[in-house]
């Protein structure tokens, strides 16, 4: 009964189900036209239709329940065949898109039909490449375009044994049993990954030896010990226990038959590939590096800056950046040597560091802790809407840890169900200092990404499922830039040098991601030049460039995204004067939701010119620096 129960769950047509919600769709703000009418309609049936693509989604965002509960049993199809039926009909949406009549739409609606365009554009490009795993519509992993479809970072191992563990919830045997079919859907994906793998390998597609032997060494961690223990198993096994069914057994039964030996197939053929593989770190080494190194930097930081431009204006922020280090580390005495020298000898201190003991782990999280306590009454004067910052401080896998960053996060779902999680990773405690850790944990969790993940759920579904990484990962970087603004290192001088190196961490981020991509960097090259200028660890910086490696472009969103929304504000404040209010520039951004850095200019122009009196706004019509945001 319980897989009768399962298999209907998980039937009927889901392009049927998203039909039926998007033709009885309204907008959250209405409608006032028919024009507008229609393209609400057509693009929430477009959200219900990436739901269907990308059931995770739904899960993330906790809206598979109801009319949508068929996607609670599901997972994103990883085939080969399944990744085509989704690039055309990503190409479908974009034509009909481009169809419209923008002009006849209201200007919200203008906005969503740019945004949507653009993630379709990008996408579109994407899957023109015979190779790699193109994300940009999956809001769960939509920051990894990779060109390796499995890697350190990369792939349904890695990514879909979280999903079931952190955000799959379990409440009744329905839940159990959607349970059960994303596990054997889960050994689907492995083994769809795994022919793809072979795919791209016969191109010449094969990722760094360096990077393989992380993955290899990860992927025989995952499938070691009795499938009793695995995590996707264990809490199936603890969650439903109370609900009957055998719902255990049953897990054991799909992890022995099934995951298992789909993770054995994908770890032989990852062996193949390591026995081919060489050390070349960029992607200018694939066919038509070049021009996907070139879509890599489009996608990640929605600008059309070339490599050489991104790479320019790396070595010009860090020189600005470091100049603003100096002060404070000439006031503590240290005085010889350039600044990531000085700040490599800061780092060896005792007095900053942490041991790899249980204890400094606690200490180490602690300190996250404080310091989101002692960000909360202040974000009052720093955004004038409020939202609830429904956090959680968690430590990530140990089975995941090695390949993973070293810290990331994210808001929970929009029926605050699931709070946000700030993941950290533990796994080598030498990485972290603890001056570096309150802007850490404001760049990921408050007012970061958790903060800003929970302002889209005040947008339509469709934008809610949407992001792209210079705007996200630009706002965190701002959010890192409020916590000083906001005073929380004004009795803490190397908690402010902390956030200036990580501010300067992403320059130099520019900097390596285009060395190793387009200047052909070797590994150890990036590694020496990275830790060398920005006084980081060897151990921590080896692990960010191996993740260039596998993510190209993606690193350089954040810095270029943090820089124009700083020009943007300089600019209300210079075009407002007395009129500039940081709370509504701050509202403006952090509400505008997942867009385009251009889509971003035009939203905050619009408002800017909102905000002047009629004076001001007329004789702007001949400011053409102001107009050309």
């Amino acid at each position: 009964m319980a897989t009768d129960r399962r298999q209907f769950i998980a039937s009927g047509s889901i392009a049927m189900l998203a039909a039926g919600i998007a033709a009885g769709a309204t907008t959250k703000a209405g409608t006032t036209t028919a024009a507008d009418a229609a393209a609400s309609r057509l693009l929430e049936g477009f959200g219900e239709e990436l739901l269907a693509d990308y059931p995770e989604n739904a899960t993330a965002l906790g809206v598979d329940k109801g009319v949508r509960v068929a996607l609670k049993a599901s997972l994103t199809d990883r085939t080969a065949a399944g990744q085509a039926r989704i690039a055309q009909r990503a190409r479908a949406r974009l034509a009909a898109l481009d169809a419209l009549d923008v002009a006849a739409l209201s200007e919200g609606l203008r906005t969503d039909v740019d945004v949507l365009r653009t993630a379709y554009g990008f996408a579109t490009e994407g899957f023109r490449f015979p190779y790699g795993d193109v994300a940009v519509l999956n809001l769960n992993w939509s920051w990894r375009n990779a060109p390796y479809v499995v890697a350190q970072n990369t792939g349904a191992f890695l990514e879909i044994p979280s999903l079931l563990t952190e955000q799959h919830t379990i409440g009744t045997r329905d839940d159990a049993d959607a349970y059960l079919s994303r596990l054997e859907a889960y050994a689907g994906q492995i083994d769809g990954e795994t022919e793809r793998l072979a795919h791209d390998a016969a191109q010449g597609v094969i990722a760094p030896d360096f990077l393989l032997e992380k993955t290899l060494a990860q992927l025989r961690i995952a499938q070691a010990g009795d499938v009793t223990a695995w995590p996707i198993v264990a809490s199936l096994a603890t969650r439903a226990q109370a609900l009957g069914g055998d719902y255990a057994k049953q897990g054991e039964a799909i992890a022995k038959s099934r995951i298992a030996p789909a993770l054995a197939r994908q770890l032989r053929q990852l062996e193949t590939q390591r026995r081919k593989a060489t050390d070349d770190a960029g992607v200018w080494k694939l066919p038509h590096g070049e021009e996907y190194y070139a879509w890599c930097l489009i996608a990640g930081t929605t600008t059309r800056l070339t490599p050489e431009e991104i790479h320019e204006r790396g070595m010009e922020e860090l020189r600005e950046l470091q100049s603003r280090m100096d002060v404070i580390l000439r006031s503590r005495g240290m005085t010889q040597g350039s600044v990531g020298e000085r700040m490599s000898t800061l780092g060896k201190d005792p007095r900053y560091q942490y041991a790899n003991t249980d204890a400094d782990r606690a200490r180490l999280m602690a300190l996250l802790q404080a310091s989101v306590d002692k960000m909360r009454p202040a974000l009052p004067r720093a955004f004038a809407t409020l939202v609830r910052g429904h956090l959680e401080i968690k430590r990530m896998p140990p089975e995941v840890e090695p390949g993973a960053p070293g810290a990331y996060g994210g808001a929970g779902t929009i029926d605050g169900k699931i709070p946000g999680k700030f993941w950290i990773n533990l796994h080598d405690m030498s990485v972290w200092r603890n001056y570096g850790m309150p802007t850490l944990v404001y760049h990921e969790s408050i007012p970061g990404h958790v903060w800003q993940g929970e302002y889209t759920f005040g947008l339509p579904l469709y934008r809610s499922l949407l992001a792209f990484n210079a705007y996200s990962e630009g706002w965190a970087l701002y959010a890192e830039q409020l916590a000083d603004e906001l005073g929380m290192y004004d009795d803490d001088p190397l908690a402010r040098l902390g956030y200036l190196q990580s501010i300067a961490f992403r320059a130099c981020r520019l900097v390596v991601d285009t060395g190793l991509h387009a200047r052909r960097w070797t590994r150890e090259q990036a590694i020496q030049w990275f830790a060398s200028t920005n006084g980081s660890s060897v151990a921590e910086v080896a692990g960010e460039v191996d993740r260039y490696c596998a993510w190209p472009g993606q690193a350089c969103g954040y810095k270029i995204g943090h820089s124009e929304i700083n020009r943007l504000r300089a600019q209300t404040r210079e075009a407002l004067g007395s009129r500039y209010d940081l709370r509504r520039f701050d509202d403006i951004v952090v509400k505008a939701g997942g867009v385009p850095m251009v889509t971003l200019a035009r939203i905050v122009q619009a408002q800017r010119r909102a905000a002047r009196p009629p004076a001001a706004v007329s004789s702007a019509g001949s400011d053409t620096r102001r107009r050309s945001l």
